[in-house]
């Protein structure tokens, strides 16, 4: 090991006894350091909370090796442990005096550190030893910007997450307008020709827009993605009459595979959109651990230069295939986005694939 990368693990675990010098690690040494640091972060990716402290402080009070270490808010102390720590008062007037300067401070035997996230100060770790020396302090510090960092990692996380569900509360109403426009015009060419097809369609615009508004779950089934399809199909079959023609094939067995809110139906009306007039199929078969999907049309076709131009389009106010290529990359991973296949005159297929079994959508 080189000794570059032993003063690096010195400083960051500071375990009692550890002292910076030339000689070679013992065996076991970086082990324990890493170990430890491991056992720590996962809790602190949660972010800094009453549980995350706990669970975290002994862990980081056996990377420093103190007698004692505490972790605090800007208003409560979270977690401790070892002994001689100093009293709640002690604390929170420790972390006050660090959340001021920005800076770590020595105040007898505790060496306060303050904890940053996005540059504001949001906590301290207290760490109380019989000595304070130089090499603590140093070590300290760099804990604390370690554990920092792990704070920082899990308030990206939360920000992740609020951007998903945003865009996902956004997308709910981004029902196209055009197609609101149609259907109604639609349904009211039908009141006085024939009103039983007008209360039917009627009942059936009712059917998709309570699904597409509704704000439950981020995932639903590829059943129930499969009756806002053909909810959204007959609507458009009503407008278009036989110039739209269009088949579903479906493998019962992934009926009841979690999918994405609204995977499906933006991939349809682009199909139909850039295929009318022609017709639509929809395919999706059981692949083993994954559901795959075809969405097919036979209408002109592309440039393949013009996919990623498609892909970005938001259909005048609509989801947009960009959308739902973005949802599936960030909930399954990077290989199970969009896959467009087209040429002039050759109509377009869009396949994606969806894993059977994913942790995501706990709240089905």
């Amino acid at each position: 090991m080189s000794v570059t990368l032993w003063l690096f693990l010195c400083a960051l675990c500071g375990l009692s006894g550890f002292w910076v010098s030339r000689r070679r690690p013992r065996i076991g040494e970086p082990f324990a350091t890493l170990h430890l640091a491991g056992r720590a972060a996962p809790s602190l990716r949660t972010g800094l909370t009453p549980e995350s402290a706990r669970k975290a402080v002994r862990h980081l009070r056996g990377l420093l090796g103190t007698a004692s270490l505490v972790v605090t808010s800007t208003e409560r102390v979270l977690a401790g442990a070892g002994d001689g720590r100093p009293s709640d008062a002690a604390a929170l007037a420790g972390t006050r005096a660090v959340l001021a300067s920005g800076r770590h401070l020595v105040d007898g035997g505790t060496v306060v550190v303050p904890l940053v996230v996005d540059g504001s100060v949001v906590g301290a770790l207290l760490a109380s030893d019989a000595e304070v020396t130089a090499a603590l302090v140093r070590t300290v510090t760099e804990v604390g910007r370690w554990v920092s960092g792990q704070l920082e990692l899990a308030e990206l996380e939360v920000s992740r997450r609020r951007a998903v569900d945003a865009e996902t509360r956004a997308l709910r109403a981004q029902i196209s307008p055009h197609f609101v426009y149609n259907s109604l015009t639609t349904i009211a060419s039908f009141v006085r020709t024939d009103p039983e097809r007008a209360r039917e369609l009627l009942v059936d615009f009712a059917d998709f827009t309570r699904y597409s508004l509704r704000r439950a779950r981020d995932f639903t089934t590829l059943a129930d993605e499969l009756t806002c399809v053909d909810r959204y199909l007959l609507l458009e079959r009503a407008r278009f009459g036989d110039k739209l023609r269009f088949s579903v094939q479906v493998a019962p067995e992934v009926l009841a595979v979690p999918v994405p809110f609204l995977c499906l139906q933006p991939l349809v009306e682009n199909a139909i959109k850039h295929g009318m007039p022609g017709e639509v199929r929809v395919v999706i078969r059981d692949a083993g651990p994954e559901a795959h999907i075809t969405i097919e049309d036979d209408g002109v076709g592309m440039e393949p230069t013009r996919v990623r131009a498609v892909l970005a389009d938001e259909h005048e106010g609509g989801i947009g295939l960009s959308n739902v290529d973005a949802r599936l990359r960030q909930i399954y991973g990077q290989d199970y986005g969009l896959v467009v296949e087209t040429a002039p005159g050759k109509g377009t297929r869009i396949r994606l694939r969806v894993p059977k079994y994913h942790s995501a959508p706990s709240s089905l």
